[in-house]
């Protein structure tokens, strides 16, 4: 109700008063007159003309405006009012009949108190009769009634306005990307040069990776004679003379100390098909995360097992073997070709045997990730020996039953991979290097879709701050253009060094990728020992990124075999289970859908040091 001022003092009357009043009224028009004349005097007292004050009805003192109950007898200024179920309002706080004779002339003396305005409306009133008063009342609770009707639509109409609106941008942000068409220089091929294999090298700890990394490099010739002399001398020095090809890629003092590798180490060599960039990944479980980061950037993987007895069984154990937890992870990654190189041959005599054996049973499992068998390749080797590595075994041991690739040859058999250079540019940050004297600042990474030339402006997300490229760096060497599926160091300037991090994203400035917190994921369930509920916290991984998460929605259950919702609303997921979830993130990530970009919509979820899940990103929310 609009609210009148008379003489200094605001008076209102409240929606519920104007029932009573109507309905009073209506009942004895006459007795409205004569309550007014009388209380004509009761107006021009005191206790209405002071301004800022209030006299209680009961015990008639004067009490502050802004206190809501009288201070000597408690009685409230505007006593509550009770609507029961019958459909009648009383009130709470009085209930004999003297204190609602109160309540009433109250009622009656704020309409006293109304403007000449309202007066005037009593007299039309008057004039009308009982049948224009129930009218009136009817077509204003009908106006009411409509008015809240057109409200609650037009809150409906705003909230799909909002999702047409959502659905709308989505819309034409799919039209703009399949529009673009890439430019020229990014068509053209590079003369003289072998398409880029990223080949990740895992397996369980102790297996031999590195060992077989650097040997590979020595054959190959990027690591000179004189080098591995060094190196094999600083490791008899520390008593760990057969870890002495292995230092070519640990180089920091506690790998070399601790005989294991604890980061991705980066190399690479050239074979007749392709130039190949060896992610040599480390094996413990400790460094899973480490693995994680670096080798999801692999278009193949080499699989390195151990042949020796006990050692291949301890691998594969579900507790605590991580050969059944890289295959996982690595099948996530994308990877669909494997070499499985099994190792220490030399240890088990070159026993057929015991290749077959190892072959049946990590077949078997393998195949139950998704991988197969024509897109495995099995090839027994010995890294100390050089035996079957990039030349057939000369072992009369292993030749007599082995006819298959060496592995050099194996890896030469791996298809290419697809690059997508027509898309907008696409390349997550492995790693950064900052010179903060000179401004500066490095950005490490795979281009996952596009291309990059010297010259260009990129978007560094989460930031969203513009760079310009100054230089590329492919394999320690400078170049002025750089395509999808290119391990590269981008030199940037114009932009704040600590605005670059790991984890971030160098995108198409017309082409942002999303950030988001809070996202919806279609996920396997691995192995887990405690199931996964609503509030679970998790580990969560996104291409270079790492954030706590709480899974805080379980959407569904779904068939494994045809994808259909199994089963709404689950009350936990267990081993083996595919489910629809929704996570919330600590901190930002730079994310897309999969269906957009498979390399930032691909999760992996751990817990208790283990891979709980793998799965897609299905919707930012």
């Amino acid at each position: 109700m609009p609210r009148k001022v008379k003489y200094g003092v605001d008076f209102d009357i409240d929606e519920e008063d104007d029932d009573d009043v109507w309905t009073d009224y209506s009942d004895n028009e006459s007795n409205v007159q004569v309550e007014v004349e009388e209380n004509e005097n009761i107006f021009s007292a005191d206790e209405y003309t002071k301004a800022g004050v209030w006299r209680c009805s009961i015990c008639t003192f004067d009490n502050d405006e802004g206190v809501v109950a009288c201070d000597i007898c408690g009685v409230f200024r505007h006593p509550m009012v009770n609507i029961h179920s019958n459909g009648n309002k009383e009130t709470d706080s009085i209930e004999d009949s003297s204190s609602s004779e109160v309540v009433r002339n109250r009622k009656k003396l704020n309409v006293i108190l109304k403007t000449t305005e309202l007066e005037s409306s009593f007299l039309e009133l008057e004039e009308a009769g009982p049948l224009s008063i129930c009218e009136s009342t009817c077509s204003s609770a009908i106006e009411a009634k409509s008015e809240n009707v057109m409200c609650t639509l037009a809150k409906q109409s705003l909230g799909a306005d909002s999702e047409c609106s959502k659905n709308q941008i989505k819309a034409e942000t799919a039209t703009r990307r399949s529009q673009y068409r890439p430019e020229k220089w990014m068509n053209g091929n590079r003369e003289g040069t072998l398409m880029q294999l990223n080949l990740a090298i895992v397996g369980h700890v102790d297996s031999g990776k590195s060992t077989l990394s650097g040997r590979l490099l020595n054959l190959l010739g990027r690591i000179s004679e004189k080098e591995m002399r060094k190196f094999e001398k600083e490791a008899k020095s520390k008593g760990k003379g057969s870890f002495a090809y292995a230092w070519a890629l640990d180089e920091s003092a506690e790998e070399r100390e601790r005989g294991i590798t604890m980061t991705v180490a980066v190399a690479y060599f050239y074979s007749k098909k392709y130039h190949v960039v060896i992610l040599d990944s480390p094996g413990h479980r400790d460094f899973v995360p480490n693995m994680i980061n670096g080798a999801n950037q692999a278009d193949a993987a080499i699989l390195v097992i151990d042949a020796s007895v006990g050692a291949f069984e301890a691998g594969i154990d579900g507790n605590r073997g991580q050969t059944r937890e890289h295959a996982q992870l690595i099948r996530s990654f994308g990877v669909d070709q494997v070499i499985v190189a099994i190792n220490k041959m030399d240890v088990v005599e070159y026993s057929k045997e015991r290749f077959d054996s190892i072959k049946g049973q990590l077949g078997t499992f393998l195949r139950g990730c998704g991988f197969r068998d024509s897109c495995l390749t099995w090839v027994p080797i010995s890294a100390m020996e050089n035996q079957n590595l990039v030349t057939a075994a000369s072992d009369v041991r292993l030749l007599s039953w082995y006819k298959g690739p060496f592995l050099l040859d194996a890896v030469d058999s791996l298809q290419p991979p697809v690059r997508d250079v027509s898309k907008p540019l696409i390349m997550p940050i492995c790693d950064v290097i900052k010179s903060r004297s000179v401004g500066q600042v490095a950005a490490s990474g795979k281009v996952e879709a596009g291309a990059l030339q010297c010259g260009l402006k990129v978007l560094v997300m989460p930031s969203g701050d513009l760079a310009t490229v100054r230089s590329l760096e492919r394999d320690s060497q400078p170049c002025d253009i750089t395509k999808a599926g290119d391990n590269v160091v981008v030199c940037l300037q114009g932009i704040d060094v600590s605005h670059v991090m790991a984890g971030g994203v160098l995108c198409h400035p017309d082409f942002p990728v999303a950030v988001a917190t809070h996202l919806e994921l279609k996920v396997l369930m691995l192995d887990v020992a405690v199931p996964v509920l609503v509030g679970s916290q998790m580990e969560f991984h996104i291409h270079h990124s790492k954030e706590a998460a709480r899974v805080v929605k379980i959407l569904s259950l779904l068939d494994s075999k045809t994808g259909k919702v199994s089963k709404k609303a689950p009350r936990c997921l267990t081993t083996k289970q595919s489910a629809l979830i929704e996570v919330m993130l600590d901190g930002a990530v730079c994310v897309e859908e999969f269906a957009n970009c498979r390399a930032l919509g691909r999760v992996f979820l751990r817990a208790y040091g283990k891979t709980a899940a793998v799965g897609i990103v299905t919707r930012v929310i």
